[in-house]
């Protein structure tokens, strides 16, 4: 697909920008206060002129030679003052017309040719926060840990934990680690350090009972920071052992739980034999929606009762399914066609939102989710997990993927992509402070800054300017 055919460029308004005001005030677009100026400064001039023509006159002493002589001088005198005059109110014209001129629009639009984008300056910012409130804590049971506790501003000293410090080592890996103030080494040391006694890993909230989403999250920023496969490959088998319906029933049936199973083990392990099964297991949980012409999608679980459509559930599968099928393939394989079929249908599903300004639309509303699960320790009794989703991020990086980007050829929707695509950019954009994003939904007066969704909003950025790149020439 072409750039020119999704309209790639920096969002901006369609309206064209209007021309600045003439400094000149007898330009017939000169503003109002430029031409009230300039009609005062000229009949002000003359009359100073005249003024100091006749006093001179009428003052001059009668030794001067001749009336022709006073002429001369008063004449000469009015003259200057009418010139002085005048120039003195062309000044004060030229500053009144340059300060009701509007001030130029600070963005992407206005910016002059080869001008850096604001993109830079956000995750160099972004960046600065994360070293400077990097959590360092002599633990006596772990030794020296480095990461981040799961939201960034937590009381002080906080300790890192699995989920926070996992999602830090993916935003240092996606941001290049310009320089040495903070290593990754130490990430990858303390997440292996905060593995449980019996491996995998867990969330603060779920305590010592490993779970498959914490324990796929963080195989994968290993994987990616370059962990030893055979190091890796003990945790992939014993977190893909506990992730069946038997062990872990709600997981299985939870959209998030597999969905985020089958990304980080798609970077751990791209040969795992679960892959096809959690991929199957996917697109057999997908559903009809008969307010957008009977089309597939997801919600928040994936056996009955399904929940309702859901943007931000079948934004997660799409994301999913297409790195399945990058992995995996999909050629020949009856099952990997019916995932095809599913996923597709999950962009279609995205790209018919009714409702417009799409940066705004309820599809991008965030989400709220438990996950309940029976304590294995006391099954009359339940661990909950609280999952807060960033939909804006999703849904832009659901339609940046190659799938959403092909469909979307293949069908003549690229209009349709590109307008709601921009209006998720332009939510991710809008919630974002210096690079560190806020979460705001719930009506709690606690604040919180996750670092989940930092990397979200970051990665969502960095892929969409990736997409946008026209290189000149």
């Amino acid at each position: 697909m072409s750039q020119q055919q999704l309209g790639r460029g920096p969002l901006r308004s369609r309206r064209p920008d209007p021309a600045p005001p003439s400094p000149d005030a007898d330009h017939p677009h000169a503003s109002p206060p430029a031409r009230l100026v300039g009609w005062l400064g000229g009949l002000g001039a003359a009359a100073a002129g005249y003024g100091v023509f006749q006093f001179l006159f009428s003052v001059l002493p009668d030794s001067i030679d001749g009336s022709a002589a006073r002429y001369l001088i008063s004449g000469v005198s009015g003259l200057g003052t009418f010139v002085a005059a005048w120039l003195a109110a062309g000044l004060l014209r030229a500053r009144t017309a340059a300060g009701s001129a509007p001030a130029p629009t600070v963005g992407p639009g206005a910016m002059a040719p080869g001008a850096p984008g604001p993109l830079p300056v956000v995750f160099a910012t972004a960046y600065d926060t994360l070293v400077e409130q990097v959590s360092v804590v002599e633990d006596p049971e772990h030794g020296r840990l480095t990461g981040w506790p799961h939201s960034l501003g937590e009381d002080t000293p906080s300790r890192p934990t699995p989920v926070g410090t996992a999602y830090g080592l993916h935003i240092m890996l996606d941001l290049g680690v310009p320089e040495g103030r903070l290593s990754t080494g130490e990430l990858v040391d303390t997440l292996w350090r905060l593995r449980l006694p019996g491996g995998c890993w867990s969330a603060r909230s779920q305590g010592s009972e490993a779970r498959p989403e914490v324990t796929a999250l963080v195989l994968g920023a290993l994987a990616r920071a370059g962990a030893s496969p055979g190091r890796l490959a003990a945790e992939v088998e014993s977190c893909a052992d506990g992730f069946n319906r038997r062990l872990d029933r709600t997981g299985r049936e939870s959209t998030h739980v597999v969905t985020t199973v089958l990304r980080g083990l798609l970077r751990a392990a791209p040969r795992s034999e679960v892959l096809p099964l959690l991929r199957e297991a996917l697109a057999d949980g997908a559903i009809s929606d008969p307010r957008r012409d009977h089309l597939r999608c997801w919600g928040y679980r994936l056996q009955p009762p399904y929940g309702r459509p859901s943007p931000v559930h079948t934004a997660q599968a799409v994301v999913a399914l297409d790195r399945a099928a990058r992995v995996l393939g999909e050629d020949g394989d009856a099952r990997a066609e019916r995932a095809r079929a599913a996923r597709e249908d999950g962009i279609r599903w995205l790209l018919s939102c009714p409702d417009a300004p799409h940066d705004t639309c309820p599809d991008l509303a965030n989400l709220h989710e438990e996950v309940r699960r029976p304590r294995t320790d006391d099954p009359a009794r339940h661990e909950v997990l609280n999952v807060r989703h960033f939909t804006a991020s999703w849904l832009a990086r659901a339609l940046l993927t190659p799938s959403a980007l092909e469909t979307a050829r293949a069908e003549g929707l690229e209009d349709e992509l590109r307008v709601r695509l921009e209006g998720a950019v332009a939510a991710v954009w809008a919630g974002q402070t210096d690079g560190i994003w806020l979460w705001a939904r719930d009506e709690a007066t606690e604040r919180r800054r996750p670092m989940w969704m930092t990397y979200q909003g970051l990665s969502a950025l960095r892929a969409h300017a990736v997409w946008m790149y026209q290189p000149q020439g």
